[in-house]
């Protein structure tokens, strides 16, 4: 082997440690990029799910208002009253 042998396989050497810390290193920002994504996604989810539960809740709460209003109504409330007479009718 000569020197020119030596300096060729010194070459070939640093390129392929160069093109493989360059794959790594898209790789990682790839999978960074795709981690983030799913995060947000999936806080995006949860924030939706609450929203949704929330409005349920709500619905449910109005539900109740109306059967307690229904049920007040039911339980025979006394009618209003008469209107008073005006001492000039008679």
């Amino acid at each position: 082997m000569d020197g020119k042998d030596l300096g060729d396989g010194k070459q070939n050497t640093a390129d392929m440690t160069q093109f493989v810390q360059t794959l790594l290193q898209q790789m990682q920002n790839r999978f960074q990029t795709m981690s983030d994504s799913i995060v947000s996604k999936n806080i995006l989810f949860a924030y939706f799910n609450a929203l949704d539960e929330m409005g349920e809740r709500i619905s449910e709460l109005e539900q109740s208002i109306n059967d307690l209003r229904a049920e007040m109504g039911a339980e025979g409330t006394p009618p209003p009253a008469a209107p008073p007479k005006n001492p000039d009718d008679e």
